[in-house]
C-alpha cells in the first residue's frame, strides 16, 4: 500500500472491469496535500475511468475511495456538460461553488446581525468572515472576469448553446479554478488551449497550496508541474516521485534490471531445458525437484514483456526537384487579410512549426497548399512526385458500426513497406498496437486516443512525401507520441506541424511560421523554446524602451498637475477599461466558428480600429501617469 496518514484522498485495492475486459485490477495509491500528480498509461487502459470513479461518477468492480472529511474536489472532465439554455453569466451565477456558498452564507449572517445583535449571531459572522478571508471570498466577481478573460471568454451573455467544444472546455477549466477546491481532477486540461493559456495554467497550477491529480500527455507540463508520477503499465503501478525527467530515468532502470533478469534466467532455461530433453528415466525426489525448479525459471524467462509497438515503416514515395512553391499569394475574406503576398520555396526535408492565434489563417494556409482551397491570386507550383498526407483537426468520417480492419480495407488490402516488402492490413494495424482482437472491434468501441491513431494510420499509409500534421498530439498516449516522433526524426520528406505541444513541436521543428494576423507572416528560425526565449526578450527591450519614454521629469522640472489634465488622467482610465472591455469581446466573437462572413468583416474592422484608439490613449495616460 501506498498511503500517508495526511492523505486528501486514499484509493485502495481499486478494479474495474466490463464483463471480460479488464480496464485495472487491485489500483492502490494516495493523494496527500501539495501533491501534483500525474497517471502515464496508454490509451485504453483506463486513466478517465479512474477520474471519473473518484470523483463517484462511475463504479468500480471492487475496492474503495477514501476521502478526508470536509475537502471539496473539482473535476474537469475531457467532455463538458453544460445546461445549454443559460448564458455564461447565468451559469456562473448558478454555479454553487464552495466559495459562493459561504458569501450567501456571510450576507444572510449579517443580514441577520442587523435585526438581531446577538452574541450567536454575532461569532457567526466573525467565523464566516474568518472563511471569507480564507477562500478570498471578497473579490469573488474580480478573480472571476480575471480567469475567464485568461480563457477568453469575455461576452458573459453569449449563450452556451453557441460556444464550440473548444470553448466549453475553456470555460468548464475556468469555473474549476475559480472555486479553487482542495484537490483537482484533470482529464487532459490542455486539451483546446493556445500555447499562451497553457504557459498560464502551467504557472497557476505551480502554486504550491495546488493538490491535484490528472491526465496529460503534455511533457513540458509534467516536468514543469509535477512532483509525482503514477505509471501503470502491464496493470502493475509504479510510483515515481518527481518529474517527467525523474520517471523516465527511473523507468529505463526498471526496464535495464528486468532485461538483464530475463537474460540470466534464459540462459539457465537452456541448461536446463537440455537436461529435461534427456528425459531421466529415473525421477527421483531430487529430479521432480528440478523439474518443478526448471518450470519457475522457464515462466520467469518467458516473461519478458512484448510491448505493442508503435512501427511507422511506411514507404514514402520518391521525391523530386520540385517541391512545392508559393509565389506572392494574397487572400483575403472581404475586408480581413489572410494572406497578403505571401511567398516561400519548400526545400527537401524541411521541418516547419506553424504558430498563431484563431482565425489568422493558418488552417487557410493548409487548405491552399493542398488545393482544398484557392487563393484569390498568385501562384501554387507543386511538384509532380508530391504525395500530400494530411492529418486534419477534424479527422475523417469513420463510420462508427465499421470494424478497425474494415476502414483500413477500404483503403487498400496491402501496404508496401520501406524495404519493399508487401504486409496485409491486419499485419499494418498490428504494427500500431492494433491487437487482432481490436482489429475486430466496432470503431464506437474505441477510445478517442484510439481512433486518432487508427486515423494517423489511414494518412500514412498512402506513402506520402508532404505530411502536414494539424494538432496531432491530442488524446493520444506518451507511447504513441514517442513512437510517432521517433518516425518523423526518420521522416526523410517534408513536415509541416500544426500543435499547441510545445515538447513536439521543439523535437521536430527546424523554423516556425508565425502568423501574427493582417496577414504578416514572421518566418523565424529555431524551434518553439527559441521563439519564445526572443519573444521575452523583445518585451523585456520594449518595457524598457517605454520606460525610458515615459521616465519621471526632473525634480526641477516637476510642476503641479492642472485640474484638466487630473481630471483627463481620470477619464482615460474609464475610457480605456471600457475599450479593452469591447476589444475581448470582438476577439471572443471571431473565434464563433459559425459567425457570418459579413459580420466577420465588420468585427474585424471595429476590432483594428479600437486596437487604435486604445495605444493612442494609453501613450496619453502613460504621460499624465508620470505627472501624476
Amino acid at each position: 500500500m501506498y498511503f500517508c496518514k495526511m492523505n486528501l484522498i486514499s484509493v485502495e485495492e481499486l478494479s474495474k472491469d466490463y464483463g471480460e475486459r479488464v480496464l485495472f485490477e487491485n489500483l492502490s495509491f494516495g493523494l496527500s496535500r501539495g501533491d501534483k500528480m500525474a497517471l502515464i498509461a496508454n490509451n485504453g487502459t483506463g486513466k478517465s475511468s479512474l477520474l471519473k470513479i473518484i470523483t463517484g461518477k462511475d463504479v468500480f468492480s471492487a475496492g474503495k475511495v477514501t476521502f478526508r472529511k470536509g475537502i471539496e474536489v473539482g473535476y474537469l472532465s475531457q467532455n463538458s456538460d453544460f445546461d445549454e439554455s443559460l448564458t455564461i453569466q447565468q451559469l456562473v451565477d448558478s454555479a454553487q461553488s464552495r466559495v459562493s456558498k459561504i458569501i450567501a452564507e456571510y450576507e444572510k449572517a449579517v443580514v441577520n446581525q442587523t435585526n438581531d445583535f446577538s452574541e450567536k449571531n454575532q461569532n457567526t459572522v466573525e467565523e464566516l468572515t474568518l472563511l471569507m478571508d480564507q477562500y478570498s471570498a471578497w473579490d469573488y466577481d474580480r478573480r472571476i472576469k480575471q480567469i475567464l478573460s485568461k480563457f477568453k471568454i469575455t461576452d458573459l451573455s453569449h449563450k452556451v448553446a453557441k460556444l464550440s467544444g473548444g470553448q466549453k472546455k475553456r470555460l468548464s477549466l475556468s469555473l474549476l479554478l475559480i472555486d479553487e477546491s482542495d484537490v483537482l481532477l484533470l482529464d487532459e486540461p490542455t486539451n483546446h488551449l493556445d500555447v499562451e493559456m497553457i504557459e498560464w495554467l502551467e504557472k497557476y497550477l505551480s502554486q504550491q497550496k495546488i493538490t491535484l491529480l490528472m491526465v496529460t500527455h503534455d511533457r513540458y507540463f509534467l516536468e514543469n508541474v509535477c512532483n509525482h508520477i503514477l505509471e501503470l503499465e502491464n496493470g502493475e503501478l509504479y510510483h515515481h516521485k518527481g518529474n517527467y525527467s525523474y520517471f523516465l530515468e527511473k523507468r529505463e532502470e526498471r526496464e535495464n534490471n528486468f532485461s538483464v533478469e530475463i537474460e540470466k534466467a534464459g540462459k539457465l532455461m537452456k541448461k536446463e531445458l537440455e537436461w529435461v530433453r534427456r528425459s531421466p528415466k529415473a525421477r527421483t525426489t531430487k529430479s521432480k525437484s528440478r523439474l518443478q525448479s526448471f518450470e519457475k525459471i522457464k515462466e520467469k524467462a518467458n516473461s519478458g514483456r512484448k510491448k505493442s509497438e508503435l512501427k511507422l515503416e511506411v514507404k514514402m514515395s520518391r521525391v523530386g526537384g520540385k517541391i512545392l512553391e508559393l509565389k506572392n499569394i494574397h487572400k483575403s475574406y472581404g475586408d480581413i487579410c489572410i494572406l497578403d503576398g505571401f511567398t516561400y520555396t519548400f526545400k527537401k526535408g524541411e521541418r516547419i512549426g506553424i504558430l498563431g492565434g484563431n482565425g489568422v489563417g493558418k488552417s487557410t494556409l493548409l487548405n491552399i497548399l493542398t488545393g482544398k482551397e484557392k487563393a484569390d491570386s498568385g501562384k501554387v507550383n507543386v511538384g509532380e512526385t508530391i504525395v500530400y498526407g494530411y492529418f486534419s483537426q477534424g479527422g475523417i468520417e469513420i463510420k462508427e458500426d465499421k470494424r478497425v480492419i474494415e476502414v483500413l480495407k477500404d483503403i487498400a488490402d496491402v501496404i508496401i513497406l520501406a524495404n519493399g516488402s508487401k504486409i496485409s492490413a491486419s499485419q499494418m494495424l498490428e504494427h500500431f498496437m492494433f491487437t487482432p482482437d481490436m482489429q475486430y472491434t466496432y470503431v464506437s468501441k474505441l477510445s478517442g486516443g484510439e481512433k486518432r491513431r487508427l486515423y494517423l494510420l489511414t494518412v500514412l499509409m498512402k506513402n506520402p512525401n508532404f505530411l502536414i500534421l494539424d494538432e496531432p498530439t491530442n488524446d493520444m498516449d506518451l507511447l504513441t507520441l514517442t513512437k510517432l516522433e521517433e518516425f518523423l526524426l526518420e521522416f526523410k520528406g517534408c513536415l509541416i506541424i500544426v500543435s499547441h505541444d510545445r515538447y513536439f513541436m521543439d523535437k521536430l521543428t527546424d523554423h516556425i511560421f508565425v502568423f501574427k494576423g493582417g496577414g504578416v507572416i514572421d518566418d523565424f528560425y529555431g524551434n518553439y523554446s527559441d521563439f519564445r526565449e526572443k519573444k521575452k526578450e523583445e518585451e523585456k527591450e520594449l518595457k524598457s524602451v517605454k520606460k525610458e519614454k515615459y521616465s519621471p521629469v526632473k525634480a526641477e522640472e516637476k510642476r503641479k498637475v492642472s485640474y484638466k489634465e487630473k481630471y483627463e488622467y481620470e477619464q482615460l482610465e474609464k475610457e480605456i477599461a471600457i475599450l479593452e472591455k469591447e476589444k475581448e469581446e470582438l476577439e471572443s466573437s471571431l473565434l464563433n466558428p459559425n459567425l457570418d462572413v459579413e459580420i466577420i468583416i465588420e468585427n474585424s474592422k471595429i476590432l483594428s480600429d479600437i486596437v487604435n484608439i486604445i495605444d493612442k490613449k494609453s501613450s496619453r495616460w502613460l504621460e499624465l501617469d508620470e505627472l501624476m
